[in-house]
Order: C-alpha cells, then sequence, then structure tokens
C-alpha cells in the first residue's frame, strides 16, 4: 500500500512523488510535499557543545579565529551578544566589539 497523500484537487488515489513535489497522473495537479518542506524549514543549529543556538544568545569564542582581509584576530573567550542565525556556511551573524560586524560558524563557538 502506498504512503502518499491522495490528491488534494480531485481525491485520486493513484498520486507519485517527483522529487519535492506531488503529482496527481488524473488531474495534473502538483503540490509541494510537507515532509521535505518541513525539514528544510526546521533547520537546527548548533553550537560545538551540540547545543541548540537561537536569534539573541550570547556566546563565547573557543579558538582563535583570523580575520580574513585584516590582521586582527577573535581571541579565545571572546563574549559575543546577541547573535542572529542565518543560512550559509557562516551560519551566525553579529557585532564583535573592537573587530565590528562580521560571520561566525557555529562550530566555532560555545553558549554561555
Amino acid at each position: 500500500m502506498s504512503d502518499l497523500p491522495a490528491c488534494p484537487q480531485c481525491g485520486s488515489e493513484y498520486t507519485y512523488a517527483d522529487s519535492a513535489m506531488y503529482v496527481c497522473p488524473e488531474c495534473a495537479h502538483e503540490w509541494s510535499s510537507t515532509a521535505a518542506t518541513a525539514a528544510e524549514e526546521t533547520r537546527v543549529i548548533k553550537d560545538a557543545n551540540g547545543n541548540v543556538l537561537q536569534d539573541g544568545d550570547t556566546v563565547t569564542v573557543i579558538k582563535d579565529l583570523k580575520v580574513k582581509g585584516s590582521s586582527l584576530v577573535v581571541k579565545v573567550g571572546t563574549k559575543v551578544k546577541n547573535i542572529r542565525l542565518v543560512e550559509g556556511d557562516h551560519d551566525i551573524d553579529c557585532k564583535i566589539d573592537g573587530i565590528g560586524a562580521m560571520s561566525l560558524k557555529s562550530e566555532f563557538v560555545r553558549k554561555v
């Protein structure tokens, strides 16, 4: 038996999955797979110790980080307040005193 949902438009049980979409062969209706979109929307960002990070958290840097294009270094133990989580490789946007706005990777911070 198929575990795919019935077509919401015509009620047909003969639906099939096409990448992240469901398709009804009888009425040609297409709709998004809620399982695929729910997994993308619930992206969880964790720190180096596995704690879940949220917008507004305070974190501490656990490794000396060189600032690209500059001779500045973010030292171990630097406290970063009010972080903002974003999509991408560097998933934390923040402002560090003495350096300014920058992006960090969550693997180099620890939640306070």
